[in-house]
């Protein structure tokens, strides 16, 4: 299931916490994809708290807590680790990282606090949501089988990568619009892993996030650049990426196109690509301004100049992905879309 649609059942599954219907749910993917990520995300979006706990790295007594003696009985002491509404928050994510690198006796502990929302004495409180993420056995990590009392405690989804969500999230969390214009040319490289291979650097939706890193720290020494590019996404993305930026001096006044000056569009297609995700990122930061209708009405108009229209399509689409509907009360909104009415916008 591609990211856009596994965020909008993890947020119904944490609002379903409260009422009693919440399912826990386990997201199965390679490394780098982003399932910590997509955890996080709700958590930030409802301002709540994250649990994470990592079972490969715990005895199954660091979960069930040590016993000791109460008179002529045997209680456990509840591991402060695990979700108190006193000590964290009334409501949050209690998050099973690396579940399926957890050895069996480990995860044999969480069957009870998965299915039954307790492990002994302890309580899961009401209104905490339980995701869990793992790799596939096939993804050369160190995985253990998820056995079937584990796995049916759960509603399992795959992460696929889907460019379109990586793009929208890119803008919204300022990664380097290089590297997006990249991903828009080269876009079978947002997540390229093979696992026969055992690569030790690949490119990853998590990686192209190290190497928008490694951009902003090293882009004025030429000398590393590429180095560290490729130490983030693999030798052969590392130096695509890094021949992709030193081609962009080429590219037109940026500020010219949002001041409406007419200029032509490049005619190289990785310029175009690059060109698309500049003005992108020109429009997020020109729409609190005082011009910033105008400034999009431009960029539309520049987007209708492009030879082949799906590029146009692909800008607006972009635009309209990081800044909403708010670009369709822009008048030149609609003198675009009927200029390309046959073209159909994709979601």
């Amino acid at each position: 299931m591609r990211p856009a649609q596994l965020l909008r059942v993890l947020d119904r599954e944490f609002l379903s916490a409260a009422d009693g219907h919440h399912t826990p749910v386990m997201l199965w993917g390679p490394p780098g994809v982003g399932k910590s990520q997509m955890v996080a995300q709700i958590a930030e979006r409802h301002h709540v708290p994250v649990t994470d706990i990592r079972l490969s790295q715990m005895e199954p007594s660091d979960l069930r807590g040590i016993p000791f003696r109460v008179g002529e009985q045997v209680e456990w002491a509840i591991p402060a680790i695990l979700p108190s509404a006193e000590r964290h928050a009334t409501a949050g994510i209690l998050f099973l990282d690396e579940i399926t690198s957890a050895p069996p006796a480990v995860s044999a502990a969480a069957y009870q606090l998965i299915l039954d929302r307790r492990l002994g004495e302890y309580q899961v409180p009401e209104h905490w949501a339980i995701f869990a993420a793992g790799n596939r056995q096939g993804d050369r990590g160190v995985t253990y089988s998820m056995p079937a009392p584990l796995a049916n405690r759960f509603s399992h989804f795959e992460v696929d990568t889907h460019l379109d969500d990586w793009v929208a999230w890119a803008y919204a969390t300022g990664i380097d619009e290089r590297i997006i214009a990249f991903l828009r040319f080269r876009p079978e490289l947002l997540f390229d892993f093979d696992p026969a291979h055992n690569p030790i650097a690949f490119p990853s939706p998590r990686s192209w996030e190290f190497a928008h890193r490694a951009l902003q720290k090293f882009q004025d020494e030429p000398s590393l650049l590429q180095g560290t590019l490729q130490a983030c996404v693999g030798p052969a993305a590392g130096i695509e990426v890094t021949a992709f930026v030193d081609s962009l001096d080429q590219m037109p006044d940026l500020d010219a196109i949002c001041n409406g000056e007419e200029l032509s569009v490049p005619k190289e297609i990785d310029l175009q690509y690059a060109v698309a995700a500049a003005l992108v990122s020109k429009a997020i930061g020109a729409r609190t301004g005082d011009q910033g209708q105008q400034v999009l009405g431009n960029i539309l108009s520049y987007a209708g100049l492009f030879p082949q229209r799906e590029m146009g399509v692909m800008l607006v689409s972009d635009l309209h992905r990081a800044i909403g509907n708010e670009l369709f009360e822009v008048p030149a909104f609609a003198d675009w879309a009927n200029a390309i009415a046959d073209v159909m916008l994709y979601d």
